[in-house]
Parts: C-alpha cells; structure tokens; sequence
C-alpha cells in the first residue's frame, strides 16, 4: 500500500515508514520542485521513496 501512495505523494510515504523528519525534508524539496519543474522532478521521489519503504520492510524483517 506504501508503494502506490508514494507514487502520489512520496513524502507522505516516507513520513508514514518512520521517518518524519526526511519526510519533512523531502516535502519541503518536493513540493518546489514539482512546481518548477512541471513534475519532471517526480519519479526521483518516487525513487526515494521506493527505496526507504523497502529498507524499512527488510529491516522489520
């Protein structure tokens, strides 16, 4: 389920796998960069958020 809501809103996801103050980090960079850039800036968060959801997952074992 992480995986699907990152795609809309990466740092909700990562804010909801433990990590609030990346989360805060990565919304303050995001939410810029998606302005700016049209959105071309979006699947690098997704990335990002992919990764961190992942981690967390094999770390809970």
């Amino acid at each position: 389920m992480l995986y699907i809501l990152a795609l809309l809103l990466p740092p909700v996801a990562i804010m909801l796998t433990g990590r609030l103050i990346l989360g805060l980090v990565v919304l303050v960079i995001w939410f810029p960069a998606i302005l700016i850039s049209g959105g071309l800036g979006h699947p690098i968060f997704i990335l990002l958020a992919w990764l961190i959801i992942h981690q967390s997952a094999v770390k809970r074992g």
